[in-house]
């Protein structure tokens, strides 16, 4: 779903404009800090297919088509309808529809319940822009564009968890802890802190190596959650 309408043009421009975002000392007005809309997404059709950053696009993957956020983007994307929230990369230009302000990929419409109805009300939050240096007349609140990650004198070995949902609420995120605990004694709470309040993730894990985690999301499947595999970002 979604993406209907984009057209060799459009895909033309979001490649000259991934090459654009990717100069050296670009500079872009900060974008808004949130903005509310209407969500799709995008799966089988573009399965394989490039993206304007240039990376193939993987249905499975926690990503999203945006028409003006900097490639490389961060978001926190909320449902309205349901309260669950899902963390997403920018990595592509849509959704070429008027109205909508996203366009999700499968996996990540699959998070917050959206894949049967094809489209929700969704508020769209900044959580950084890319990488990109942010004009300074146009310069984001603080705390909103987090710093750029220090960089260890020794990269730890990769970590996955599987994530199960996320809340703004903290009851719901609780609720599902204990319910999932049953089956998973991992199961946590993982808060993320935004400039306009907290996020809930309940997650399970870590493991040391994906295989494990993708054999837990498939028995967490079955309990009727949609698990996403993730790797451990220590958030």
């Amino acid at each position: 779903m979604g993406w209907w309408g984009r057209g060799a043009g459009a895909l033309a421009l979001g490649v000259l404009l991934a090459a654009c975002g990717t100069m050296r000392g670009t500079t872009v007005p900060a974008p808004a800090p949130t903005q509310e809309g209407v969500a799709s997404w995008y799966g089988p059709g573009f399965h394989g297919k490039r993206t304007a950053n240039g990376e193939i696009y993987d249905q499975h993957d926690l990503t999203a088509a945006h028409p003006s956020l900097p490639l490389g983007t961060r978001v926190m994307v909320t449902s309205l309808e349901n309260g669950r929230s899902v963390e997403v990369r920018v990595n592509d230009r849509g959704p070429f529809v008027g109205g909508r302000v996203i366009d999700l990929s499968y996996a990540a419409a699959r998070a917050i319940d959206m894949v049967g109805p094809g489209t929700a009300r969704v508020r769209v939050e900044l959580l950084d822009a890319g990488g990109l240096r942010l004009a300074s007349r146009d310069a984001a609140p603080a705390g909103l564009v987090r710093a750029a990650a220090r960089v260890p004198s020794a990269l730890p070995r990769a970590s996955f968890v599987v994530q199960v949902a996320a809340f703004a609420d903290a009851g719901r995120a609780e609720h599902l802890r204990e319910v999932v605990s049953q089956h998973f004694p991992d199961a946590h709470v993982v808060q993320l802190e935004t400039e306009s309040g907290s996020y809930h993730r309940v997650r399970i894990g870590p493991y040391p190596q994906r295989g494990i985690a993708v054999a837990r999301a498939a028995l967490v499947n079955r309990l009727g959650y949609p698990a996403i595999v993730m790797e451990d970002d220590g958030r």
